[in-house]
């Protein structure tokens, strides 16, 4: 079984999903719960297609993390000193 990285963002006027490893393959939805429906249905079917065109499927090799950081507090403490 393999597991691609999927990135989810929120828009202004909803939810955004894509596959980096998978080029062309990204979805759009109202909710995440839909966006997450829909990637994961598109997903499977981007897959079949390329192995149905006897195209090669992507290894995944993209991973994600997140950073902390106390920048945009420092700043604003900056800021309300500075005023």
């Amino acid at each position: 079984m393999r597991e691609y990285l999927v990135i989810y963002e929120k828009g202004e006027s909803g939810w955004g999903a894509y596959a980096p490893d998978l080029p062309g393959l990204g979805a759009a939805g109202e909710t995440l719960d839909e966006v997450k429906q829909l990637i994961a249905e598109g997903l499977e079917l981007h897959l079949e297609s390329l192995l149905e065109h006897g195209d090669p499927v992507p290894e995944p090799h993209s991973h994600a993390g997140a950073v902390q950081t106390d920048v945009c507090e420092t700043w604003q403490r900056q800021l309300a000193k500075s005023a």
